[in-house]
């Protein structure tokens, strides 16, 4: 099983929660701006310290009491990431003191039973340290002095976070398992294709919309290579989720994603292509997956000889981002073609890991470049010196060249489609990184 320890760093707005985020998952993911609430909704990302790997989850800030609408989501969905963590940071402003929503929400904290640890933060110097003992009246023992900002006490803090994990958690990460999540809307057979991957009824199936309620980890293996299977509830529309488990359901949905290597979004075939499918693909997209559209219930479609041919095309319309998904028509009450779907994930996990040569990629950017060049502004044109791949899941190719500001995304896509004609990586997005490189001509 891969039941990977979960830290959910809460706290009132401004006290620089996304700035500790930030600095732990080692990128910029969460939005930082010193603006109070800036932070909405719950962001996930995969931290390693001392070869233990956990699930990070940085929320919105919690006011106790106030009634404003934003704030009042905030808070129900720090309450829901304290839920789902098996440890909390509770992180307070040092330099501002403690408040009596500090007391509040120290009070809820003390109510989940979970470990809790205390990080003051903003103690950007030795002056400051004396800021932290007003914080034992809070109850939650030993307050931790770090700067976010600074990186000041970070390891200290991640020392104490790895020594509470319960027991029984796995904190190994182990390259030879494909992680696939399946998600999609509710009700679309998303536990029905489950099952049949597994050839046994292992998650209950129910023709309700939601009977899923929680993120399902199922391993097995087949011939030589191991699987973990995550079921997932579905995402619904956010102002469709209105039930506290539903919340719920949507939060262990994107924790899913963040998990998985290759992601299957399963499209209801009797319904078509709709505007939550999107967001769902776009969500899988955006964390940079491999993923496969599976259209379930293609028993219940009635056919001619355009119907698949129709039906793709309004998947690439749909998804003009995502041309590089490969797209099955299955049905898992028939098992037409249900064979293909782990075909498939070793295709697109393979293709999502792929490295290719410096030489051999340059001379693929070489080629378009002379086909088509690159463009220019205001007689300045944009200049390719070489390119390496810098990075898999996904691949990652960066581009050293004498201006970013020459860059343009038309172009970049233009390349994108040359190396993909020449090395496939099918299933998977990719990313550009631009490194201006000094050279004078």
């Amino acid at each position: 099983m891969d039941n990977r320890p979960i830290v959910a760093v809460v706290g009132r707005p401004n006290v620089g929660k996304s700035t500790l985020f930030n600095k732990l998952a080692g990128k910029r993911i969460s939005i930082v701006e010193d603006t109070p609430g800036v932070t909405r909704d719950r962001i996930f990302t995969e931290v390693e310290w001392l070869n233990k790997y956990f699930t990070l989850i940085d929320t919105g800030g919690i006011e106790p009491e106030n009634d404003d609408i934003i704030l009042t989501q905030m808070r129900n969905q720090a309450m829901l990431a304290m839920d789902m963590a098996h440890v909390i940071v509770f992180v307070v402003d040092g330099k501002g003191g403690i408040t009596s929503a500090d007391r509040e929400v120290g009070l809820m904290l003390r109510k989940t039973n979970k470990p809790v640890i205390l990080a003051v933060n903003k103690i950007d110097n030795i002056n400051l340290e004396d800021n932290i003992y007003d914080f034992y009246e809070l109850g939650l023992g030993q307050p931790h002095p770090i700067s976010s900002a600074n990186a000041m006490g970070l390891g200290d803090l991640l020392d104490e976070i790895v020594e509470n994990f319960p027991e029984g958690l796995n904190t190994e990460y182990n390259e030879d398992i494909i992680r696939v999540a399946i998600t999609g809307k509710p009700n679309a057979g998303k536990s029905s294709i489950l099952n049949k991957i597994l050839g046994e009824e292992r998650v209950i199936v129910s023709p309700i919309a939601g009977t899923t309620r929680d993120a399902v980890d199922t391993y097995f293996e087949k011939g030589d290579q191991q699987y973990l299977l995550i079921d997932t509830a579905g995402i619904r529309r956010k102002s469709k989720v209105y039930e506290r488990v539903e919340k719920f359901s949507v939060l262990r949905a994107m924790s899913a994603v963040s998990r998985a290597d290759v992601v299957l979004i399963v499209i209801d075939a009797t319904e078509g292509v709709t505007e939550q499918d999107t967001k769902v693909a776009g969500i899988a997209h955006d964390e940079g997956k491999a993923c496969i559209f599976v259209v379930n219930k293609w028993d219940l479609i009635e056919k001619d000889n355009k119907t698949l041919g129709n039906y793709t095309n309004e998947i690439r319309d749909m998804f003009p981002f995502m041309n590089y998904a490969p797209i099955l028509f299955v049905s898992a009450v028939t098992n037409q073609r249900m064979s293909k779907i782990l075909d498939t994930v070793d295709k697109v996990a393979e293709e999502h890991s792929k490295r290719v040569s410096t030489s051999q990629l340059n001379d693929v950017i070489g080629e378009a470049v002379m086909l088509n060049q690159p463009p220019s502004d205001k007689g300045k044109r944009l200049k390719i010196y070489y390119g390496a791949q810098t990075g898999t899941k996904p691949p990652k190719i960066t581009l050293y060249i004498n201006s970013k500001d020459l860059t343009h995304f038309s172009y970049q896509r233009y390349l994108e489609n040359k190396i993909r004609e020449n090395f496939g990586f099918e299933g998977t997005s990719m990313q550009f990184e631009y490194r201006e490189k000094d050279r004078k001509r």
